[in-house]
């Protein structure tokens, strides 16, 4: 199984990041949507794969069957092909630090993204989600209450950034490890485990949240409201943005990118 070097790995980060940014409106939002979309599939998969685990008796089993499934989305993502604003918030921040990028063309790129992958994941929340009754079922329901609840409700807004870091930091390195597999097998299982990580640890992603939370509440789940949306979607959105752009993109630009020579950073 070949592999790029952690180098090459930055360089064909900023080569990525830079192709990226360069999306017009159109391809982002629609190549968003299919992003949100694949998402909102792994995060329904992981609803019905792990409903009815009680954690009395399974343990962090539960959590564990939920962030295994849940890499489905990522996976999507990277190898059929789409714009997810989490790793784009390393990609095209780390192009911008080699300066191949703008500020203003960063923007342009996370606003087309973020509409679409929150159009992608509504979409799966309200007509495959809930309209086909899939997760208005008593068990899944359940665990999609449980899920909501906990993010939309019991964490605090330091909780919530936090755990958006962690979360985001996680799922950039799968991304950039995905970068240096040469092969689908390789991208795979570069993607896993990190995904399986952040999902059983309970780290917030803003795109996943677009589909758990919209869907708790579509599906009636009692003691949530959209302002208890929001909130998440604020907090997750600063806390992923910190752990993608500061502890992959900056890191890896300062190690492998910044005094790389000017040949070797295209």
């Amino acid at each position: 199984m070949s592999f790029k070097s952690p180098a090459e790995i930055a360089r064909a980060g900023v080569q990525t990041g830079t192709t990226k940014a360069a999306l017009s409106w159109d391809h982002a939002l629609v190549a968003g949507f299919l992003a949100g979309a694949y998402i909102a599939f792994a995060g329904l998969l992981a609803i019905v794969t792990s409903a009815g685990m009680d954690p009395k008796i399974w343990g962090g089993v539960q959590t564990l069957v939920t962030g295994g499934v849940f890499a489905l989305g990522l996976i999507l993502v990277v190898v059929a092909g789409s714009e997810l604003l989490t790793g784009n918030m390393a990609l095209v921040p780390l192009a911008l630090l080699d300066r191949r990028v703008t500020l203003g063309r960063l923007s342009f790129n996370f606003f087309w993204v973020l509409i679409g992958n929150l159009a992608g994941s509504l979409f799966v929340a309200y007509f495959l989600a809930k309209e086909t009754g899939v997760v208005t079922a008593p068990m899944p329901l359940a665990r999609l209450a449980g899920i909501a609840t906990a993010k939309g409700v019991t964490e605090t807004d330091w909780q919530i950034f936090l755990r958006a870091v962690g979360c985001n930091w996680l799922v950039c390195l799968a991304v950039w490890m995905a970068l240096g597999a040469e092969d689908i097998g390789g991208k795979v299982l570069a993607i896993f485990f990190p995904i399986m990580a952040f999902v059983a640890m309970g780290f917030d992603h803003v795109v996943a949240n677009m589909f758990f939370l919209p869907a708790a509440i579509f599906a009636h789940v009692p003691g949530l409201d959209w302002g208890d949306v929001l909130k998440n979607w604020a907090f997750a959105f600063l806390g992923n943005l910190v752990g993608a752009a500061i502890f992959v993109a900056t890191t890896y630009w300062y190690l492998y990118v910044k005094d790389a020579p000017a040949e070797a950073a295209g």
